[in-house]
Order: C-alpha cells, then sequence, then structure tokens
C-alpha cells in the first residue's frame, strides 16, 4: 500500500506470482449476464492482485442475434444457442447460470456430471426438490457451487456479519427485513415476464427478493425453524406477448414472522406493488448490547446504536461510513468517503468463488453454497405452506 495526502491506496500492490487462468462459460445474457460479465472483467486489475484470471470463453442464449451481440458487447471468445455445446466446450471450467429459473436445473446438474464447477443465480430451484437435485449433482461430482447471493459481499453486511459473530451485539432478539419494488404495478402496464409465470419462476416476489431476505437472515442470525405467513395477487390478469392475455398465479407481495433456531424471531416483507420504491431493501438486526441498520439504496452505511450503561434521552443510532480501509474489500477499490455501488458486490462475490477454484478453498461460510440455496428455498416452500393453510409451519430441510 502506499500514503498519498492522507487516504490509503492500492496503487503500489504487486503480484508475487503469475495468477492461473479459468475459463468461463455463461449461461444468458440479460440482466444477470451483463452484471457477471462486468465482474469477470474488472477482477484481473481490480481485485489484485487476482487468485486468478477469468477468461471470458464462451456465452449462451436462444436469441441468435442477441447473444452474438451479447458476445461482442461482452468479450467472449464464442456464443452458442443451446447450453449443451456451452457445457460441451472443454475450454469452460466454471459454469455461471444467469438463466431464468425453469433453465437452473437441467443445465446445472449437466454441467456438474461434466465436471464443470458451477456458479447458478438465486432462487437455486423452483423448489426444494430441485435445489436439493442440483446439491446432490454438484457434491456426487465433487466440483465447486455457488449460489449467487450476491448481498452477502457487500462491506457493510459483512461487517455487520463480524460485529454479530464478534458477540458485540449480545443475544440476537430480532431480524427484520423487508424488499420493495413498484414495477408490476398497474400504472406501469407490466406485461407478462418470466418473472410473472410460474411454471418459469416458481415464484413472484417471494423468489425474487424475499429469497435474498431469507439468506441474509441466516447469514446473520440463524437458521430459520418456523414460519407464518401471508401471500397476495393484486393483479391476476396481464398481456403477453402474443396479444393475448396471461393469468398470474404467483405472489405479488408476501408478509411472514419467523422463528430462528436460536429463540430470535423475525418479520420478513417483499412485494412489487411499493409505489415509489425502486430498490428499497432494509435489515435490522436488534441484540443485547446493540442494533445495525442496514439500506440496500445507502449500501456504503451502516446504522448502530450501542446500549449505554446510563442511558441518555439524546442517544440514538450512529451513521458509519463503511470506506475506511480496515473495512471489508477496501484496500481494492478507493480513498475513504469514495464510494461503490450494486456492481461492486458482484465483483466480491465472483473473485470468492474464482479464489475457490482456482486454490481449491471452501465457499462457505461467507459464500452461499448449493446446500444454502437449498435451505433458503425450503424457508420459501414453508411461506407458501403458510399462506396456503393459513397456519404456522415448521420449515422441514
Amino acid at each position: 500500500m502506499s500514503e498519498s495526502g492522507g487516504f490509503t491506496t492500492m496503487a503500489g500492490a504487486r503480484a508475487d506470482r503469475e495468477a492461473p487462468h479459468v475459463g468461463i462459460g455463461m449461461l444468458g445474457y440479460a440482466f444477470m449476464g451483463k452484471a457477471h460479465s462486468n465482474a469477470f472483467k474488472k477482477i484481473p486489475y481490480m481485485m489484485y492482485p487476482p487468485p486468478a484470471i477469468p477468461d471470458l470463453v464462451a456465452i449462451c442464449g436462444r436469441n441468435p442475434d442477441g447473444v452474438a451481440e451479447a458476445a461482442k458487447r461482452y468479450g467472449y471468445k464464442r456464443y452458442y444457442t443451446d447450453w449443451h455445446e456451452l457445457i460441451a466446450d472443454e475450454e469452460v471450467a466454471i459454469f455461471d447460470n444467469g438463466a431464468p429459473n425453469n433453465a437452473h436445473m437441467a443445465p446445472t446438474i449437466a454441467a456438474a456430471e461434466a465436471g464443470k464447477h458451477i456458479f447458478c443465480e438465486k432462487p437455486l430451484g423452483r423448489s426444494p426438490e430441485e435445489s436439493k437435485a442440483m446439491w446432490d449433482a454438484a457434491t456426487r461430482a465433487g466440483v465447486k457451487h455457488m449460489v449467487g447471493f450476491n448481498y452477502r459481499f457487500l462491506p457493510a453486511i459483512r461487517l455487520a456479519r463480524e460485529l454479530i459473530e464478534s458477540g458485540k451485539l449480545g443475544r440476537i432478539y430480532h431480524y427484520r427485513a423487508t424488499y420493495l419494488q413498484e414495477w408490476v404495478l398497474p400504472h406501469y402496464h407490466t406485461p407478462m415476464t418470466w418473472r410473472l409465470e410460474k411454471d418459469v419462476a416458481g415464484c413472484g416476489a417471494l423468489g425474487d427478493l424475499g429469497t435474498h431476505l431469507i439468506d441474509l437472515g441466516r447469514f446473520l442470525v440463524g437458521e430459520v425453524e418456523t414460519v407464518a405467513a401471508m401471500t397476495r395477487i393484486f393483479t391476476e390478469h396481464r398481456p403477453t406477448a402474443d396479444g393475448k392475455v396471461g393469468t398470474v398465479e404467483i405472489d405479488d407481495a408476501f408478509v411472514a414472522s419467523v422463528g430462528f433456531a436460536n429463540g430470535a424471531i423475525g418479520t420478513l416483507e417483499a412485494t412489487r406493488f411499493a409505489a415509489g420504491r425502486k430498490n428499497h431493501e432494509i435489515v435490522e438486526v436488534n441484540g443485547e448490547f446493540g442494533s445495525i441498520e442496514f439500506d440496500l439504496e445507502r449500501l456504503n452505511e451502516l446504522n448502530v446504536y450501542w446500549v449505554d450503561s446510563e442511558p441518555k434521552t439524546t442517544q440514538g443510532f450512529a451513521n458509519v461510513k463503511v470506506s475506511e480501509p480496515s473495512h471489508p474489500w477496501w484496500s481494492n477499490w478507493w480513498p475513504q468517503g469514495h464510494m461503490i455501488g450494486w456492481e461492486h458486490s458482484f465483483i466480491h462475490e465472483l473473485t470468492h468463488f474464482v479464489d475457490c477454484v482456482a486454490n481449491d478453498h471452501e465457499v462457505s461460510p461467507y459464500g452461499a453454497t448449493f446446500e444454502d440455496g437449498y435451505r433458503a428455498d425450503c424457508v420459501s416452500a414453508a411461506i407458501l405452506e403458510s399462506a396456503r393453510t393459513r397456519r404456522h409451519v415448521d420449515v422441514v430441510y
């Protein structure tokens, strides 16, 4: 490191060895394909010295023109329109599955059987049964496996985990989390997309947004044992691309109370019908000696409160800027206060996975394995069962 103007920088970092190369094969080129490709391209020079150099070997999608353009834009050597060909490519060491949810299981299992290491977006499966099949296949093959719960790799979230693990919050009492968006409200005239189709997505706001809340609850607090929940569909019919009308059969919103194995209780809420909310995620943990609050739209900050042995009526939460060189990942970025963004979570996440593959490190506990993906899907299934039966449901793993 070098010092410049009172700031700590990484301009003087040196690599003491030649980094190995790993070939990347990407399934899907839209939202997640773009985010993942951006991350892989930045690893060699920003996460320096890199654990390995990702080589963008091939990208795959169903639309020939679209995937050809994506390959050109992101810098992949070649493209395919059949995922079987992508998995058969001998240069591909890591199979990155960013396809819609109904294309998670079959390609992932095939990739495991072909000996590829696998990174798969969340939710891992459309059901616990699908997730378990993927986990079993990866375990049998002995390949590295990871699920795209990228919020684990935000500096503020990792710092929150470190504070909780250290015991500084003491006994944990509460976990409350909300994830609110608005993009399917009636005035947007949103047509049927795969995220609204049960056969493709499996579930709605629960799988899209709620699984992040479930995973962060497990990551920060512990295992979920029981749930009580409600779901709602606010708009049952939407126009389809062919001019017809489709029926929405998955949740637009859900709320749930949850009980953790360590005695803590929590609440979860996610919706895509919250007017004015673009990507509003709030996570709060209350403990014996303090509380932590995180806001995704202010992702370089934590609001922290420590219990005072002599309470003062004026005392409240303090805002902590998570941008010091000592904070997680910050030695790779900018001087204090020069903030990073949402896309950086993918850079940290995929660096971790590349490191695990290239240097045979364990994905857990900081990365989400297929077991974590399966357990999150078990909680989701319990939430849906609770909403259906209108009763408390124990989570069955």
